[in-house]
């Protein structure tokens, strides 16, 4: 495993702290973030949810951003929250809203939509009369997660909190970061952050096609294998301790 040499792409913060859980384990890492992190400014319609928040079966909260906003906020409506349970597609959010004091669950393992709708506390929450689900999240994304709701037979209403930019970078970082460091392998932690990749990759896509690409659900690694991809790994997670299991079992990296 510690041949691999690993393009992170994540928000700068997370880049970092899977760069130490790498080197840990003996694997080189280069950071170079493709998402950015901006909060939006709070509508009215999101006032008027936050105001309802206790007419809610469950309240799913996607990713770590969505949960830091979501409690600066939550403090500011409810100084004393609502006692429904709160979910969260990965144990990183959920132990950020555990933190706060929340009643929340998550999948012991395989940190994705298809992991949480299989956990019987969240088939309980919407098992009651005329369920509600509220999923706090940023512009777009995990529609899969609500498609199934609905067809279990909850309404559900979505919180958008912030949307993920491209950071400034170079029309050549891409590639000359990964000729200079003689990358091996790339990682992407989203949707967003595999249509970044592309889009900074522009005419050199081609040649990054064919490397590895470490993605954390099915659905991601579908559209990078629709865009042309060819050797996808779907490490189930967007953990650390995900893409660890991934580099594990993977063949290993040309050298």
């Amino acid at each position: 495993m510690t041949g691999w040499r690993l393009l992170l792409t994540r928000p700068a913060e997370d880049c970092a702290a899977l760069a130490a859980t790498l080197a840990e384990s003996q694997v080189f890492s280069s950071s170079l973030p493709l998402l950015e992190i901006q909060a939006l400014p709070v509508s009215d319609s999101q006032r008027a949810i936050l105001q309802k928040l206790d007419c809610y079966s469950a309240v799913i909260v996607v990713s770590k951003p969505a949960a830091h906003l979501g409690l600066k906020l939550l403090r500011e409506y409810w100084p004393q929250p609502p006692s429904q349970s709160w979910f969260s597609v990965g144990a990183g959010t959920g132990q950020i809203l555990a933190a706060a004091g929340l009643q929340v669950f998550y999948p012991a393992a395989g940190d994705d939509s298809e992991a949480l709708l299989e956990l019987p506390q969240l088939r309980e929450a919407i098992r009651r009369p005329e369920p509600r689900v509220l999923i706090v999240r940023g512009e777009g994304g995990r529609e899969l997660l609500s498609e199934r709701l609905r067809g279990l037979g909850a309404s559900v209403e979505y919180l958008e909190l912030y949307r993920r930019c491209l950071p400034q970078h170079a029309e050549d970082e891409l590639l000359r970061r990964i000729q200079g460091e003689r990358l091996n392998g790339l990682v992407v932690s989203s949707g967003q952050g595999f249509c970044h990749l592309r889009q900074l990759a522009g005419p050199a896509w081609p040649q990054l096609a064919a490397m590895p690409l470490f993605v954390p659900s099915p659905r991601v690694a579908d559209m990078a294998r629709a865009a042309g991809a060819e050797k996808v790994v779907d490490c189930r997670g967007a953990s650390a301790a995900a893409l660890l299991a991934a580099l594990r079992e993977a063949p290993g990296p040309v050298l």
